[in-house]
């Protein structure tokens, strides 16, 4: 796990001060790497790559990056958890001269041997720039979910790239926010195309890659998913292939020349990776985030259960309102753009904690979007079966009605999916229930904010043509497992990189992934009992208070006490700070602000213009200190 940088002049031209600047990238995301720097330039100095070390496998010196094979050079941000069996499978032949025993150089070798198909070999998480001293060429690639970062910048024909944003901004001329980034922020919370919140500055997209040759840059989709092909295996068989599937990933997760740990919240999913992993490799310690004040907010008991299960010691960490206020502005710039809610504030402590003790940890992301553990994936699919049982069907809404009191907490959602009209266009009522503009829709600035341009990149997105058009239930796990999950990977990739922490997520691989999208829709859902499938390949590995659990709160933050007490006049003061600001998408007024007193509650918008201005303060007030870093 690393950060890597680049520059390239793509037209080929010489690069003045090269080895300052890469030093300069490489000095900005030492967190991400704190066990050695390297850079490399070729002789022309119109290309260079920079790179930070994480060691974690061949902790050797001769791994380090950017690592030189013959004519290609690579630096590399990652882990190739398949590495052993692609260097048996593929070069058992000794026709490529490996010297180290890296997984980096495993993809030296399969690009030199496949070229852009090099990817469709690679099982792990991945961004990387590989430069062909022959060709000229410089090949970039990202996984196939976008676990590890990769964002860009073109300017005065010069390539940068780097794993964080804050390595590029030294390099721009002049920093301004992108309005269309800023737009999906607002709805979403997270971004649904290659656009950041800062003009100018991209990312790449999960599942892409980009090529600059002959001053061209040329960016393709190498991977996605598919539902239309669906197996005709029974039940069982499906449960029985996904148990395999999820212990062999977690296995190959396990591969580490370091010692592992494991997150548990309490949950199935982590629940499921730490006891599973445990049979694999030794785990040093479980970790757990409590807030203990707040009861409602306290999972611990379930960590507990865990702990007793695989007989690993528990480290607790307790969270205070104090840790939010001495951490929020560290939080947002690690963060580089705000995303996602207030889940990054207590996984950053916790990280703080976990880092402490070991260098790789293994989390549970990925389990709601690949097999339906959300609420609001039901609610679409009762319309269906309603639909059904109306034209004379009604097999499937029989087999709902024992389960319809799960959604008995949900009918706000229920009442908004169904206000715009039943059985019409899914798309417009979904993009209702995920836009979180509701809740700002006072104070922004329809002039600037085009919901419309939104709404339609969302439908394009939304409407796959790899899922059948009436196929609810999978456009809403196909969206949010690229979006709103890759959304929740930056946080998990930002928050973990800033405490030079490895964190592994072995539900999200893509033989998974793609295994589940063949399973016929009625068996993934089943009666509307959700994440059914992943639950019964974990019967007789979890314990029953895990797998039967109804109440699983994620990772919740007691800000609404917070808001009461010690932190009103903290969010008060940078709401006015904001509003100061004048920026034009937002008219944050006096009586808004009041407003926000009197109700004296935290809402999702307190979070959003809190995260804002925190933004504003870390980025643009000290853009002259980025600046000044290559003067």
């Amino acid at each position: 796990m690393c950060g890597i940088s680049g520059l390239f002049n793509i037209i080929n031209a010489k690069i003045n001060d090269l080895d300052k600047y890469l030093n300069v990238m490489n000095n900005l995301q030492t967190h991400r790497g704190p066990d050695g720097h390297g850079t490399w330039s070729n002789e022309s100095n119109n290309i260079g790559f920079g790179h930070t070390r994480l060691s974690i496998i061949d902790l050797d010196s001769k791994a380090n990056q950017p690592l030189i094979n013959n004519n290609l050079i690579i630096t590399f941000n990652g882990e190739i958890y398949n590495y052993n069996e692609l260097k048996n499978e593929h070069f058992s032949d000794n026709k490529f001269q490996f010297n180290t025993k890296s997984d980096t150089e495993i993809i030296l070798a399969l690009y030199n041997k496949y070229n852009v198909n090099s990817l469709n070999h690679l099982n792990g998480m991945f961004s990387f720039a590989i430069y062909d001293n022959n060709t000229r060429e410089l090949f970039c690639a990202r996984d196939r979910l976008g676990i590890k970062p990769f964002y860009y910048l073109i300017q005065d024909n010069i390539f940068y790239f780097a794993s964080e944003i804050k390595a590029l901004l030294p390099f721009i001329n002049d920093l301004q926010e992108d309005i269309e980034g800023i737009s999906e922020y607002l709805h979403f919370n997270y971004p649904i195309s290659n656009h950041t919140m800062f003009k100018n500055i991209k990312q790449l997209e999960p599942g892409h890659y980009l090529q600059v040759k002959d001053g061209n840059i040329i960016i393709n989709k190498y991977w996605d998913t598919d539902y239309l092909n669906k197996n005709d295996k029974d039940e069982k068989e499906n449960i029985d292939n996904i148990k395999k599937l999820v212990e062999d990933s977690i296995k190959l997760h396990t591969v580490s020349d370091v010692p592992i740990s494991s997150y548990v919240s309490g949950g199935i999913d982590s629940s499921l990776v730490s006891i599973l992993a445990s049979k694999h490799s030794k785990l040093n310690n479980l970790f757990h985030g409590k807030f203990s004040e707040y009861p409602e907010c306290d999972e611990s008991k379930y960590a507990n259960i865990i702990k007793d299960s695989v007989n690993i010691p528990l480290i607790t960490k307790d969270i205070t309102s104090t840790d939010f206020i001495n951490n929020i502005d560290d939080i947002i710039y690690y963060l580089e753009f705000p995303i996602a809610g207030p889940g990054s504030f207590p996984q950053y402590i916790l990280s703080k904690e976990v880092c402490k003790y070991t260098k790789v940890v293994l989390g549970g992301q990925g389990g709601d979007e690949i097999f339906g553990g959300y609420v609001r994936y039901l609610i679409p699919y009762l319309e269906k079966s309603i639909e059904e049982a109306i034209d004379g069907d009604i097999d499937n809404l029989s087999a709902l009605l024992p389960n319809l009191k799960i959604i008995k907490k949900y009918k706000p959602m229920l009442k908004s999916f169904w206000k715009k009209g039943a059985f019409n266009d899914l798309s417009l009522r979904y993009f209702d229930i995920i836009n979180r503009t509701d809740e700002l829709k006072d104070i922004i600035n329809w002039n600037v904010i085009d919901s419309i341009k939104i709404y339609n990149k969302f439908k394009n997105k939304f409407n796959n043509n790899n899922i059948p058009q009436d196929d609810f239930f999978n456009k809403m796990l196909d969206f949010d497992l690229k979006y709103s999950l890759s959304g929740l990977l930056h946080v998990e990739d930002s928050i973990s990189m800033a405490c030079g922490l490895e964190s592994r997520v072995p539900l999200i691989n893509y033989k998974i992934i793609e295994y589940v999208n063949t399973i016929p829709e009625h068996i993934k859902i089943n009666m509307g009992d959700m994440k059914y499938l992943l639950k019964q390949s974990a019967v007789n590995i979890l314990p029953n208070e895990i797998l039967n659990r109804d109440d699983k709160m994620g990772f919740p933050v007691p800000l609404n006490h917070w808001f009461e007490k010690e932190l009103k006049d903290f969010f008060i003061d940078k709401i006015k700070k904001l509003q100061k600001r004048n920026i034009d998408y937002l008219n944050i007024t006096d009586e808004f602000i009041s407003n926000i007193i009197t109700a004296n509650t935290f809402s999702r918008k307190l979070w959003i213009i809190l995260s804002l201005e925190i933004w504003y303060e870390q980025f643009f007030d000290k853009f002259n200190e980025f600046k000044d870093l290559i003067k």
